[in-house]
């Protein structure tokens, strides 16, 4: 106990002093006004310039302290409006983006990027836009690409039925067409169809694809440069988040966690596909991946999946 006594004392004298050094103008004018006024009072015959001398630097040191004070409020406002422009800048670390914005923002960010992840309900903006551009562009540039793809699983109908429902409240999509658990199921084998048959004419890709039982509301597209957050209604608002904003590290990570908790399939396993995959060839393939087509799908249906795979249209082209 008696060590500490000495140090809880010195602390307490060097906050004395702090406090004295930073109220300095405020002491001097008290001391001044209270020494005049007690020789004011002890001696009635007190020369008057001395009062009012006395009264002058009691004046001048409020008028110290006052300005003092206001210096201190500026750096206040100037700290105060140092964290509100962060808060700005944190705020417009998401973009938004409407119209034509959209696929130019795609564009941009397919332009050079090494990899691309992708989260949605099937895929079909990828297949028809994404993939292709993406495999195109890393022919050109002689480099390497590397796409995740997490997609509804088609062999869960329970949650085909649920994307199917979601997508068919708003009523047709783009193209005009309804959404069936049928067409759901068709649409996600397609993009395994069609990862399968782009990884196979491109040794320098690297194609992971992922089946989720969760039906998404949103469709997450992350490339080197940034993540763009769409809708399957074109005509709402899309946001954009830059690669050097914390919500994009927050996003891949939030990602990868998706894909840890989805099926994921091993391309490496997959049946060799011809330029024009014939319906022996597919059915093959998803069997190998441990994807069985439904014992309902005919050859017609199978044809279907080949052509949403290889010659998929984009959904939102006007």
């Amino acid at each position: 106990m008696t060590s500490r006594t000495p140090q809880g004392a010195g602390r307490r004298l060097e906050e004395a002093i702090a406090w004295a050094v930073r109220n300095l103008d405020g002491i001097v004018a008290i001391a001044v006004a209270l020494v005049v006024g007690l020789m004011d009072v002890l001696n009635q015959n007190m020369d008057d310039n001395v009062v009012s001398g006395a009264t002058l630097l009691v004046l001048a040191a409020l008028v110290y302290g006052s300005l003092t004070e206001r210096r201190r409020r500026m750096a206040d406002i100037r700290a105060a409006s140092a964290g509100t422009s962060r808060a700005i800048e944190d705020l417009a670390m998401v973009r938004t983006l409407s119209g034509a914005e959209v696929a130019l923002a795609h564009e941009r960010a397919r332009r050079t990027t090494t990899r691309w992840v992708f989260k949605g309900g099937t895929g079909t903006y990828l297949r028809a836009v994404t993939l292709p551009e993406c495999v195109l562009e890393a022919q050109r540039q002689r480099r390497s690409l590397t796409m995740k793809i997490d997609i509804i699983n088609p062999a869960d109908e329970q949650v085909c039925a649920a994307y199917a429902r979601f997508r068919s409240t708003f009523g047709p999509g783009p193209d005009d067409t309804q959404w069936t658990v049928e067409r759901t199921r068709k649409e996600a084998y397609a993009t395994v169809v069609a990862a399968s048959w782009h990884r196979q004419r491109l040794d320098t890709l690297e194609v992971d694809v992922h089946l989720s039982s969760v039906a998404p509301a949103l469709r997450f597209d992350l490339s080197d440069s940034c993540l763009i957050i769409t809708q399957d209604d074109p005509s709402r608002v899309s946001l954009c988040v830059e690669r050097d904003r914390p919500l994009y590290d927050y996003y891949v990570t939030e990602l990868h966690q998706s894909r840890e908790q989805a099926v994921k399939l091993d391309l490496r396993e997959a049946v060799r596909l011809a330029d024009e995959p014939t319906v022996d060839e597919v059915r093959r393939l998803l069997d190998r991946l441990g994807l069985p087509l439904p014992p309902s799908f005919t050859d017609r249906d199978v044809g279907d999946i080949i052509d949403k795979a290889l010659r998929a249209e984009n959904p939102y082209r006007r």
